[in-house]
């Protein structure tokens, strides 16, 4: 079949590339779409009890938690008469602003939680109506127009909130964006003249990567549509694009210019090539792309939009590398090598070279080689252990932000009441029934007030009767109470307290809603369904590997040595990003806890990718092993014919993951560094030693399969039989 294609794509070699420029300028014109579509938000479960009791505060009670928290800051006293008429006043201009629901403010309601122990700062706290996307454009224009002096005399105003914080996040991921691919592109082009010496051949790579990328967009700008798609899975697509685009042509290109080398004409070089390598590929995309689409069982679409970035990244990518990429072959055919840069170098004969020698080295000794980089990277990962979880927020972005300058600032200035209140909804309850509800809340030690339409409770007592600002609790068929607390809303002590209310007969059904009651929410969506996702992801990597190489042991291996290594890789993102290690050296500020949603999405990339380079490796092993009947030898023959092309593969995707790693969001500045690290453990110590190690002591038995599964793979396998050829004379294993 791939052999057919090959032909296919040298005669109608003009015809795809038509096709292909075509579909590059249609994508490029309507792709850049993606750009106002996507959203920043896409970390809770809808179907969550924190998410239904939003629905019923905004529908029945209009109310909620704040979208905008504005801080007024002010030099003579929040009390001061002028300033508390400029507040009364700037309370009732937000008010009457279109799109604005509500207003609670200090010097409207009195409320204490909104006034600072100093008392030189107050809050506000705002409440906007529509959808997502027009919250932001509400958002926007209102933090234009009320922020510093132009709120009233005496007032110094900065706005933040959560729909200020997603226009910051847009904001500050599209300059990262920018900056990366600055920081990218010029290293990767170096990087491939490096490797194939050519500027033809150098180019081609960055060639596929523009398409891929491209096309991604334009499929996220259609997927959104129809689903809602995550602002951070332009991150991806951009990343995997560039990263994946080489890995598949350095994989083409460097078989095409072997092919050429040894006598073939051009078109029986491209049908050799796509034979061989363009088959890798897609059996590398497969397994890439299953591996991205376990995020899809997830509810949030944080998630799900990373899949939608990721599976049509490899799509396109692999697509690009068999079709366009061998007819841009066909065309250029021995001018690949055309402008040439640096000495040509005496290439290695497929039994000698560094990777050979490594490989020999590694056999003669596999125990005393591969135990130590196994204990190694068994001790990186004992720090993920302690792992904590949270969710994002302002502290995400850097300490120069506006967002993160009001976050710190309730965190320091603002104890409990209402800058840390939360609502719990009572959807179906009498007066009496509510009443009875705020005293038993009231009475947990962590709580200290709370608020609703039958007064005010402490301590397991009524300590106020109701005022006119009641009345906004409750309608005829139930309320919500507002419970102030000093615990910090995202912490362990945060998570036990919700847990503590949920679990608490209170006489009638509640459900607790804001950021802490979202954290555990997010968890038990999250969490719940991580058996069935690394189960998708390692049933399919199974029975993949043992469609390609008819063994049960080798995909076991696979899987072993690739959580092995990942494993290592969370636990260095622990020790750095949870711990702290290197906070000011790589400048972000640690909350003692990793985003929810960074580990699982980490784990589908890097476990794609690993298995990328485990399908390069075994892919020429199994050809040599076919060829040979040796194991050691094949092993040996095919870290040779890889080992150049995967190092370079991962140095490539590393600089372009390291590059992202200068994003001045916390979270996606720990997938970068993540991802750089699983790469490059992966292609070296994985690939280069443990592999090896592993195969040499299992001989034979790598290639073991029952009879039952013998006879499948003899029936549906993917492998391909080559020329049988006799081993060289001296083997891999003599001293």
């Amino acid at each position: 079949m791939f052999a057919f294609l090959g032909r296919l794509a040298f005669r109608r070699r003009w015809s795809v590339l038509a096709g292909t420029a075509l579909f590059l300028v249609c994508a490029a014109i309507a792709g850049v779409s993606v750009f106002g579509a996507v959203k920043s938000g896409g970390f809770d479960d809808p179907e969550a009890e924190s998410a239904k009791a939003g629905v019923l505060l905004a529908d029945r009670f209009d109310a909620g938690s704040p979208d905008l928290v504005v801080l007024a800051r002010v030099a003579e006293g929040v009390d001061a008469p002028t300033v508390a008429a400029s507040g009364r006043e700037l309370t009732d201009r937000l008010t009457a602003e279109p799109g604005v629901e509500r207003v609670v403010s200090y010097w409207r309601s009195g409320d204490p939680g909104l006034r600072a122990a100093d008392g030189r700062k107050a809050l506000l706290l705002v409440g906007l109506a529509g959808t997502e996307e027009e919250l932001e454009v509400v958002a926007a224009r209102l933090v234009a127009d009320y922020s510093g002096s132009k709120a009233g005399p005496g007032l110094d105003v900065v706005i933040g909130g959560p729909a200020a914080l997603g226009n910051e996040l847009g904001e500050t991921i599209g300059a990262d964006l920018g900056r990366a691919e600055a920081i990218a592109i010029p290293i990767t082009l170096v990087l491939l003249l490096l490797v194939f010496g050519s500027v033809i051949a150098a180019l081609l790579p960055l060639a596929v990567g523009v398409i891929a990328i491209f096309g991604t967009f334009l499929a996220l700008f259609l997927i959104t549509l129809t689903a809602d798609v995550s602002v951070f899975a332009i991150n991806l697509a951009t990343a995997l694009g560039l990263g994946l685009a080489i890995d598949y042509s350095l994989l083409i290109v460097s078989r095409f210019r072997e092919e050429l080398g040894k006598g073939l004409d051009t078109e029986a070089a491209v049908a050799r090539t796509l034979q061989t390598a363009g088959r890798t590929v897609a059996f590398s995309a497969v397994t890439v792309a299953i591996s991205l689409s376990a995020l899809l069982i997830f509810p949030l679409y944080f998630l799900r939009s990373f899949a939608y970035a990721g599976i049509a990244v490899v799509a396109i990518a692999a697509g690009t590398a068999v079709l366009t990429l061998p007819a841009l072959l066909a065309v250029l055919g021995r001018r690949v090598d055309r402008f040439a840069v640096g000495r040509k170098r005496a290439k290695a004969s497929a039994d000698n070279g560094f990777w050979h020698r490594v490989a020999h080295t590694v056999m003669r000794r596999p125990v005393l080689t591969g135990a130590p980089v196994a204990l190694l990277l068994a001790v990186l990962a004992v720090p993920f252990l302690g792992v904590n979880f949270g969710l994002p927020d302002d502290r995400d972005l850097p300490a120069s932000s506006v967002a993160r300058t009001v976050g710190d600032s309730i965190r320091a200035d603002f104890g409990g009441g209402s800058a840390r209140a939360f609502p719990v909804v009572v959807p179906n309850a009498s007066p009496a029934q509510t009443t009875e509800a705020a005293v038993r809340i009231s009475a947990v030690p962590e709580v200290s007030r709370v608020d609703t339409v039958t007064g005010t409770f402490a301590k397991g007592v009524k300590v106020a009767d109701p005022n006119p600002r009641s009345a906004r609790f409750g309608d005829p068929g139930g309320a919500y109470l507002e419970v102030s607390s000093d615990v910090e809303p995202v912490s362990a002590a945060g998570e036990d307290l919700i847990a503590r209310l949920r679990a608490l007969d209170v006489g009638v059904p509640i459900l607790v809603a804001g950021p802490a009651a979202d954290l555990v929410d997010s968890k038990d969506a999250i969490f719940g369904l991580v058996p069935l996702a690394l189960g998708i992801v390692a049933l399919a990597t199974f029975v993949l590997l043992f469609l390609m190489t008819g063994s049960v042991l080798v995909p076991i291996k696979a899987i072993v040595l690739n959580i092995l290594s990942l494993g290592a890789t969370f636990g260095a993102m622990v020790w750095v990003f949870q711990n702290g290690r290197g906070a000011d050296l790589l400048g972000f500020t640690t909350t003692g806890a990793l985003n929810t949603t960074i580990p699982i999405l980490m784990f589908c990339i890097a476990f794609g990718l690993s298995m990328d380079y485990e399908v390069f490796l075994l892919s020429r092993i199994k050809e040599y092993h076919d060829q040979t009947g040796d194991t050691a030898t094949a092993v040996a023959t095919g870290l040779q014919q890889t080992g150049r092309i995967m190092t370079a593969a991962a140095g490539v995707l590393a600089v372009t993951f390291l590059a992202f790693a200068t994003s001045q969001v916390t979270f996606i500045k720990l997938m970068g560094l993540g991802l750089t690290l699983a790469i490059l453990l992966d292609a070296t110590l994985v690939r280069g030693v443990l592999v090896p190690a592993f195969m040499r002591l299992a001989g034979e038995a790598n290639w073991w399969a029952p009879a039952p599964l013998r006879r499948l793979h003899q029936r549906f396998g993917l492998a391909e039989e080559g020329p049988r050829v006799q081993p060289p004379p001296e083997k891999v294993l003599t001293r």
